[in-house]
């Protein structure tokens, strides 16, 4: 069997080993991939719903570089890991081309790519102001949406952060964002490019609360000593790789590998491996968010 991962890997992904790469990549998630892909790359060379990703003989995919149930970069080697780095790496892999990260600073940039068709395919939030833009593939992962409030904040639950007088830092254009929209009665909302600079405003004291995914907010936590990440979920979004909408044979390929990759464990072990808290890998079957 190592020789089955070993020689699969190499073969897909130009010399990307399961071992000896110095990638780190654990033996059970190696092992996963080699049966994802065993299964799939040679019939995907033939299969119609991909010929154009075949004969381009690349995969472009759209990444929202900002914590590692997306994407995170090492700042010494470069190298991109996490959630979404890792099923990308496994689908370039079963269909047999050359894997290309396209980064933007935080998912909802990706849509900014459709107009240029900068990426094949994507990794994005599932919200129904999305669905005239992109299609979606089944549900792979739960992250539930929350605050991270300063030390000595006032604020212990989400009844609390809803007043006069507070202000809420929100990734623009984010799921987190287009759902606080639709609730938040009574605070003020100040969109940010990106998560860090919410957390430096909340830092400064320019904002009181910064609304963002738990996964990304657990993290923050350790960089603001006292902060608090609150118990109490304002949303839970559903993450789905998505294609460019009209793109209806790609998406009955992706939804068919997320479901596989689901069925293998291959969601749960990316999550071990990036050490991501606050998400839940969604099970097998699961295709819609309700």
């Amino acid at each position: 069997m190592p020789t089955l991962v070993n020689t699969v890997m190499d073969s897909t992904l130009g010399g990307w080993r399961a071992r000896g790469c110095g990638c780190g990549i654990s033996w059970a998630l190696g092992l996963a991939f080699a049966i994802a892909i065993s299964s799939g790359s040679a019939s995907a060379q033939s299969d119609p719903r991909i010929a154009d990703l075949v004969q381009a003989g690349k995969l472009r995919v759209g990444l929202g570089v900002v914590a590692a149930h997306w994407a995170i970069k090492d700042p010494a080697s470069g190298e991109l890991r996490g959630v979404a780095v890792d099923l990308a790496r496994a689908l370039a892999a079963r269909i047999g081309v050359e894997l290309v990260p396209v980064e933007y600073p935080s998912p909802p940039k990706i849509l900014d790519g459709l107009g240029t068709s900068a990426w094949d395919v994507g990794f994005l939030g599932i919200d129904p102001s999305r669905a005239e833009m992109v299609d979606f593939s089944p549900p792979y992962l739960q992250i539930d949406a929350t605050y991270l409030v300063p030390a000595g904040s006032a604020i212990h639950d989400l009844a609390d952060a809803d007043k006069p007088g507070i202000r809420i830092a929100v990734a623009a254009k984010s799921v987190e964002e287009i759902v606080l929209k639709r609730t938040i009665k009574q605070a003020e909302l100040r969109a940010v490019d990106a998560l860090p600079a919410g957390l430096e405003l909340l830092r400064a004291g320019e904002v009181e609360v910064l609304a963002a995914p738990r996964p990304t907010l657990l993290l923050f936590s350790g960089r603001l000593p006292g902060s608090r990440v609150l118990d109490e979920p304002f949303n839970a979004t559903f993450a789905a790789m998505v294609v460019p909408k009209g793109k209806a044979a790609r998406l009955a390929y992706i939804s068919e590998f997320i479901e596989q990759g689901k069925a293998l464990g291959l969601v749960q072990q990316a999550i071990d491996r990036a050490g991501v808290r606050g998400v839940l890998a969604v099970p097998p079957g699961k295709t819609t968010t309700h």
